[in-house]
């Protein structure tokens, strides 16, 4: 694909403007290009005469770029324009001066034609990555929704697998079902509809506050699951009575207020367009806060445990105690894996570099196939699920 640029009118600096012209009106791109329309025609008029020997190309504006007088047979470079977003102003684009004095004609065209192709190359090449990891995100929320459905029904199904942990296990995997049917919507029917960005109707916004709840959930059912065994193991000596109301209140409740105030505080001061898709704005915090925070009490809680485990149990060789101690280690797997995206977002590569790219890939997996693994460590992997199977 070419990228052919038209000659702009509207500068008549051969009758004598000397100060440059405010047009009203016009986008930040046109304004930008007529600025350098005006600074390319005064730069014409006061360089000198070309000095070399020889045929050579006139100095001229393209509609983009200011190119100066060319030796015949030279390839003229110059820095790419940043009238465009997804222009590298780094690079450069050319302009080639012929044998006979003459700029280059594009053969289809049949007009005079500067390669600009070059400005958006690193562009389209961010494009495809961006369209593989979307790939790859779809695929993990996918996989990761069949295998929790999956999950699901084992744990229904199976009557002997009843009991308080089961249950906060089956409260996880409804969070993470959730969390990533709003997503799977988000990613396929918010993000590439550029007209329904644009309208940014409420229910799109409505949308991206329910991926943050849903969000919060998932930390904070994996909050509960780190509370109930420390309070199985710590406190009540592997006593499972007890009321899971207030487990139902932390992790389906609690997130809710972080997303209410994030909510308020994002539709009142901060931007209220494009469906709240940028996810820069820092008050994401506001809801990120207290996931991080879950995340350390946990790790707390479960690091506790592992000490009791260690020094108080460790005589201990009974079925029960040995099938906590697996729950204890897969709950002591999934919450460093569950947070390390909050430990390496800060720390992302430089731009353009090989760290980036993998960087990319990486967080993409550890982020969005979350749910597959919360299933294969809480259910295809538990030994209470093989011996029913």
């Amino acid at each position: 694909m070419y990228l052919c640029n038209k000659n702009v009118q509207g500068l008549d600096v051969c009758r004598g403007q000397t100060s440059q012209p405010t047009v009203k009106g016009l986008t930040l791109e046109q304004r930008k290009m007529m600025t350098s329309q005006y600074e390319c025609y005064m730069k014409m008029m006061t360089d000198p005469p070309f000095e070399g020997e020889g045929v050579f190309c006139n100095r001229t504006w393209d509609g983009w770029g200011c190119w100066g007088d060319t030796p015949a047979e030279t390839v003229k470079e110059i820095n790419c324009p940043d009238y465009f977003p997804d222009f590298d102003t780094s690079l450069q684009a050319s302009k080639t001066c012929m044998r006979d004095g003459s700029w280059y004609r594009h053969p289809e065209s049949n007009r005079s034609w500067s390669n600009y192709t070059i400005c958006n190359a690193n562009t389209r090449q961010h494009q495809k990555r961006h369209l593989r990891l979307l790939y790859i995100t779809l695929a993990g929320y996918g996989l990761s929704l069949i295998a929790l459905v999956i999950s699901l029904g084992i744990f229904f199904y199976f009557k002997s697998l009843s009991c308080p942990r089961i249950t906060i296990h089956k409260n996880l995997f409804f969070a993470f079902i959730l969390n990533s049917i709003l997503w799977i919507i988000w990613f396929t029917v918010v993000v590439p509809d550029n007209q329904l960005l644009k309208q940014n109707p409420v229910s799109c916004r409505v949308l991206h506050v329910l991926t943050q709840y849903a969000l919060g959930c998932n930390y904070f059912w994996m909050l509960c699951e780190g509370i109930y065994l420390h309070t199985l193991i710590v406190v009540a000596v592997f006593s499972e009575k007890g009321s899971l109301l207030w487990y139902y209140l932390l992790g389906w409740g609690f997130p809710a207020i972080p997303t209410i105030i994030y909510t308020v505080v994002r539709s009142i001061y901060a931007d209220d367009k494009e469906c709240w898709i940028n996810a820069s704005t820092k008050l994401l915090y506001v809801n990120q806060g207290p996931i991080i925070a879950a995340l350390l009490v946990n790790l707390f809680f479960l690091l506790n445990i592992l000490r009791v485990l260690i020094t108080k149990l460790r005589a201990t060789n009974t079925p029960e105690t040995n099938s906590y101690r697996k729950a204890v280690r897969a709950t002591l797997i999934l919450v460093p894996l569950l947070g390390v995206q909050f430990v390496v977002v800060p720390f992302r590569p430089t731009d353009g570099t090989t760290a980036e790219v993998i960087y990319d890939y990486a967080s993409t997996v550890l982020m969005n196939y979350q749910g597959l693994f919360v299933a294969l460590i809480y259910c295809f992997f538990n030994g209470e699920v093989m011996d029913v199977l």
